[in-house]
Order: structure tokens, then sequence, then C-alpha cells
């Protein structure tokens, strides 16, 4: 191997998804840090005028905020972003229901849906202006060596990359993470994500409608022109099935599981699924090296927080590397890494927990638990200091907050 074929970096970042480029566009703001994304896959950047993307995100203040700070949200605002005002839950096993209006708490939107591939095309994009940033594409790593200063990282083309920092930005099946002999915990759901995107006879209302069903919670996400992208959590048997039918089946069945809240189902476009799980790695760093996003962590998405909780995860990394930077410390040394992993994991369990509990407790099909949770929404709906706590939380206005989401 030649010296040539050797390049310096302060920091790798594998993966160049949402939360991978919401970590490299953070941390080029310090002109002195060198940052290289390794992106196994040409990003989709281009799409039909008029085309929706199947997965979406709904996003809180606190990401738009950091998406704001890096300088991506202009691209993502001319691209389509849907503003959501209201949210609306209902239990279909009982009369339990709760709304939640921004107006409550100051706030003319609770939030925004985006689609993913927007999100992703204004991260590139931001990236490719960045002289500190190179984003490698196609490009797959091999092997690494670790030695004292750095990592040694050999690229399928034959590039050599010694970094002193790597980060796992690489999903939930996370090959970094499995190299480094990280261990997870968690659990399936024994549940599909049926998601779809649909338009219906009345209005969306600006509104994000969820009504817990017997295998799991059926949400409708608004989006541009009354369409919506729906997250029908169910039985993997029940998802197969709705995938099987056709369209105006489909349609039929999808209106009816929501009690015709917005009407007929008048048409229905792409549609997919997902499995469901929960899981958490038991260490979000090890000597130079650090996971965020899926890689460190993976959540039920009955309350969409998951690509947030990536996003928060990205600032609060780009800003324990900067203060180390700034002092002229180790950015790979596990007494700077610590920092990091203690801010966000405690923060990103009670999360998951929360909305596991969530899951629980709506699944169930017992009597009393099915009349306690319905007089448990109906207590929070008429408690509104109770409320405002829910959807500060909600929009991401609430816990230790890195700077960019301030």
């Amino acid at each position: 191997m030649s010296e040539q074929q050797i390049t310096d970096y302060d920091v790798t970042i594998v993966g160049g998804g949402m939360v991978g480029l919401t970590l490299a566009c953070a941390l080029a703001r310090a002109p002195g840090l060198r940052i290289a994304v390794l992106e196994a896959n040409q990003p989709e950047l281009d799409w039909a005028e008029g085309s929706i993307g199947l997965r979406v995100s709904a996003i809180t203040h606190a990401s738009r905020k950091v998406f704001e700070q890096i300088g991506a949200w202009p691209a993502m605002l001319a691209e389509g972003v849907t503003s959501y005002s209201q949210m609306h839950v209902w239990d279909a096993a009982g009369s339990g229901e709760i709304h939640f209006d921004g107006a409550d708490i100051g706030n003319p939107s609770l939030g925004y849906i985006i689609e993913n591939r927007v999100i992703q095309a204004a991260l590139w994009r931001q990236a490719q202006q960045l002289p500190n940033v190179d984003l490698l594409c196609p490009a797959r790593w091999q092997q690494w060596q670790e030695s004292q200063q750095c990592l040694s990282v050999s690229l399928d083309d034959g590039r050599v990359l010694r970094t002193r920092l790597m980060v796992g930005a690489d999903g939930a099946r996370s090959a970094v993470r499995e190299r480094a002999g990280i261990q997870t915990k968690g659990w399936g759901y024994d549940q599909h994500a049926v998601m779809a995107i649909v338009r219906t006879e009345r209005s969306h209302q600006a509104t994000c409608w969820q009504r817990f069903l017997e295998h799991g919670p059926l949400a409708f996400l608004p989006m541009h022109d009354n369409y919506s992208c729906i997250v029908w959590s169910t039985s993997p048997e029940q998802a197969v099935e709705l995938l099987a039918l056709d369209e105006a089946g489909f349609a039929a069945r999808l209106a009816q599981a929501f009690d015709y809240k917005l009407g007929a189902v008048l048409e229905v476009l792409e549609r997919g699924k997902f499995p469901l799980r929960l899981q958490h790695t038991l260490d979000y760093v090890k000597p130079r090296l650090a996971l965020i996003g899926d890689a460190a962590h993976a959540i039920h998405p009955l309350a969409g927080q998951g690509v947030n909780l990536g996003v928060l995860d990205a600032a609060a990394l780009a800003e324990t590397v900067l203060a180390a930077h700034a002092a002229e410390r180790d950015l790979g040394a596990m007494h700077t890494l610590r920092k990091y992993e203690r801010w966000r994991k405690g923060q990103n369990l009670t999360m998951m927990l929360s909305m596991d509990g969530f899951k629980r407790l709506f699944g169930a099909t017992q009597a009393p638990v099915i009349a306690v949770r319905n007089a448990g929404l109906k207590a929070t709906n008429q408690v509104l200091p109770l409320k405002r706590l829910f959807m500060e939380y909600a929009v991401g206005s609430r816990g230790d907050l890195p700077q960019l989401a301030n």
C-alpha cells in the first residue's frame, strides 16, 4: 500500500443517512476538522414531480432547530414540509381520547411531517458544499486496525483512511457495532408496520390522527394536497393480508379500521411493511468508536421519535467532539466519548421504555386494563398542565438538549 492511498481524517462516519449526515454537517462548523462520510449507496436526490416517498418522519421542533443551524432546513422547506398543529388519539376499545393543540403551549405547530428522501437530499447537498467534508460514495469499509492514536480503515476499493474517531451511523443492523463486538438487548414486538400514502375524502386538518386497535396503533400523518402517510402497526399475519389486497380492498379496510374519521380512502399509492422491535446497545462508545441513531437504539414508531432521537445523538456527539477539539483533547479517547454516552444513553432509554410501556398498555385486552387506560386518557385530556408536559416532550423542548437544538 503506497502512502498516496492513505488519507487522514479526524472523524469518519459510516452511514450517509439522515443521522450520519446531520453529524457531518454539525462537525463541519469547526474548519480545522476533516470529516469523511462512507455511504454504500447513492442517495436519491431527484424524483418525479408530484411523487411522494413512502418513508416519512415526524420531525420535532428540536430536530428542526438542528437542521436550521447546520443550514439544511431551507432546502427541506423548498422540497416540501407539512406542519401539523394538532394531534388526536383515541382508543377503539373504549371512549377514552386525548387532543393536543400547539396553541396550548404557545406554538403554532407541534411538528412537521417530511419525506425521508427530502431530509436526506437536503443534508447531502449541504454536506457537499462543506470544504472539510468528503462524501465517499459508493464506499464500503472492509476492516479496520486499531492503534493507540487512530483507526486504519480499509475500504473495498483499496483506499485506507486513518481516523481519530469512527462513528457508526449505519442503522439497526449496524455492521460497525457488530465488528466492534458491542452487544444489544431488546425484543421483537411480533408486529409489522404497514405503511402507505393515501388520499382521503375529508381533510386531515393539519392533524396527526392515531387510533389504538386490538393489534396496534393506526396513525394518519398529514402531508400536502390532503395526502397522508399511514403507519399501521399490526400482526405479521394481518400485515401480509393487507398488502395482498388490491387498492380498493385495502382502501376499504383502512377506512373501516379508522372508523371513517377522514371519510373514505380515495387513493392508495405505494405500500410496504417492516418488522418492529426494541433494541438498545449496552455501550454507545469504545475507544475511537461511537454509535448514533438506530445503530445505538431502535424504538417502536407509535410516537414517531426514532429519527428525532438520532438527530439529538448527532448534535450531542458533535458538541462533545467540538469541545474536545477546541481544548486540544483526543477526540477518540474514552474520557471524551463517555460524556456523549452519559448524555444520551439515559435519555434514549427513558423514551424507549416509555414507548414500550404505552405499546403494552394499549395492546392489552383485559377489561380492567382497558378501563384504566381509557380513564387515564380522559383525565389527561382534562388536565391542561399534564397535557402541556406531554406536548413539551413531544415537540422536543424538554430534557437536556444539545446547543444546536435550543
